[in-house]
């Protein structure tokens, strides 16, 4: 993105775009609409996604700041989470995981997804 690029339309511009999607959920991520937004596109879309749990489980995903957030937002957001928490991903542990290891498995994951899909 450039400077002056509209910050919405390029995600979604993106988003549409894309083959497959990885989501890094860590324990802040469900307090950014942004981060909400993009993964509910993601699944929305039905682009493989592969979730990488950092310092999370699964199971403590959830909306923190539901108060501001419309009805179809929370419905919609709730959706999406409820989905990627029966996703297979990846997890890792920030304090005692090596960062090299899983960028490099991310990677293989990546390009495997993308060859099957070439390969179908």
């Amino acid at each position: 993105m450039e400077p002056g690029d509209k910050l919405y339309d390029s995600i979604h511009s993106a988003i549409h775009r894309c083959r497959l999607g990885i989501a890094i959920l860590s324990p802040r991520y469900c307090e950014s609409f942004f981060c909400l937004h993009e993964l509910a596109m993601l699944i929305e879309s039905r682009k493989k996604l592969i979730p990488i749990f950092c310092d999370i489980k699964p199971s403590e995903l959830h909306i923190v700041d539901d108060c501001n957030l419309p009805p179809e937002k929370m419905e919609r957001f709730t959706t999406a989470l409820q989905e990627v928490r029966y996703t297979v991903g990846l997890t890792f542990d920030s304090n005692n995981g090596n960062w090299s290891d899983l960028v490099s498995r991310t990677a293989d994951i990546v390009i495997n997804c993308l060859s099957e899909e070439l390969d179908s």
